[in-house]
């Protein structure tokens, strides 16, 4: 083994502080029954569970027809919550989402009138496509699970997770995000074709299930109360100080890497620990090592940080400027 690899933690011999076992059974429970319907979306479903765990919410982006939104549809239904799908569209209003107040006629008063942002899982489908002011109407909403209207707070039920589909090929009648409500999203995860042998068993799965829908397939197995115990959990995952510095070195070197124009905030720092904790977790260990910081690294930062011109133009990749700088920073022994 080389020296800056990282041992996996089946190599590992401990004993866990706090009991993980539940937790890792339910997270197989979901990918187990994902993989009835999904074929190599792994890395995917495991970002979208490792949000769910720690209240993120999850930017994806894809070409169209690569099974974005199929994926958080199903993703939604192993959990026995609520799940509401809205289509942005360019004259949709924040009212639409949100809510409004409407008078009654038999009280004499305004009632407010919940949107369908008023619910535990929503899929956004092509986020990009509404106008500026629809988006900000989703700030507090993502930051705070609550919505302010007329002077009254609604908070949202637990579990509140959004889901936000966007094409990055397709520019035209579209709204690109502010960088407020990117830095909202706690993943930006792209997607990518299948590979061949992928794309053989995607049309050998749809042919076996001879008309039957996907979603009659997959089965809810995850209640609120149980994620709220795992929740509990994650936050309790011991975390070395040399690990929280780790963290902090790398988000540090985005803000002043001569290839970046804006480097990753103190929400991002928060955004690696708090997923550090959930990847080590669902891996069924209590403590924290830097593999769990490396794999949430990229997805938390791609759309965080922004290339300088230069490097644009040239082509060059955010993924491609976080892995120089990940390598440049010295793991913690």
């Amino acid at each position: 083994m080389e020296s800056n690899e990282i041992p996996q933690s089946e190599d590992l011999n401990f004993d866990n502080r706090i009991p993980l076992e539940d937790l890792k059974k339910s997270v197989a429970e979901i990918k187990s029954e994902l993989s009835k319907v999904i074929i190599g979306q792994d890395n995917f479903i495991e970002l979208l569970i490792v949000s769910l765990l720690i209240d993120g919410h999850v930017l994806i982006e894809g070409v169209p027809g690569i099974a974005k939104t199929v994926t958080a549809k199903l993703f939604a239904k192993t959990l026995k919550t609520d799940f509401n799908r809205i289509q942005f569209t360019p004259d949709l209003m924040p009212s639409d989402i949100l809510g409004t107040a409407i008078f009654n006629v038999k009280s004499s008063e305004f009632e407010f009138k919940k949107g369908p942002i008023f619910s535990n899982i929503i899929l956004i489908d092509e986020i990009n496509r509404a106008p500026a002011k629809t988006q900000a109407a989703m700030f507090e909403t993502m930051e705070e699970s609550q919505i302010t209207m007329d002077g009254t707070t609604y908070k949202m039920d637990t579990p509140f997770m959004v889901l936000a589909t966007q094409n990055p090929i397709e520019q035209e009648g579209t709204y690109a995000l502010p960088e407020a409500q990117l830095d909202r999203f706690l993943f930006k995860i792209k997607i990518d074709y299948p590979s061949l042998e992928e794309e053989i068993k995607i049309i050998q799965t749809h042919h076996e299930r001879k008309g039957s829908k996907p979603q009659e397939l997959i089965k809810a197995v995850i209640t609120p109360k149980q994620l709220i115990g795992y929740k509990q959990k994650i936050q309790s995952i011991i975390v070395e100080e040399k690990i929280v510095r780790y963290i902090a070195e790398i988000i540090l070197k985005t803000r002043n890497h001569p290839h970046l124009y804006l480097g990753g905030s103190p929400r991002a720092s928060l955004a690696a620990l708090n997923a550090a904790k959930a990847f080590a977790a669902i891996d069924g260990r209590d403590f924290v090592i830097p593999t769990d910081v490396k794999k949430a690294l990229i997805p938390i930062l791609n759309h965080r940080i922004i290339l300088t011109p230069e490097r644009e133009m040239e082509g060059m990749s955010t993924d491609t400027v976080i892995t120089m700088i990940i390598e440049s920073v010295e793991i913690p022994r």
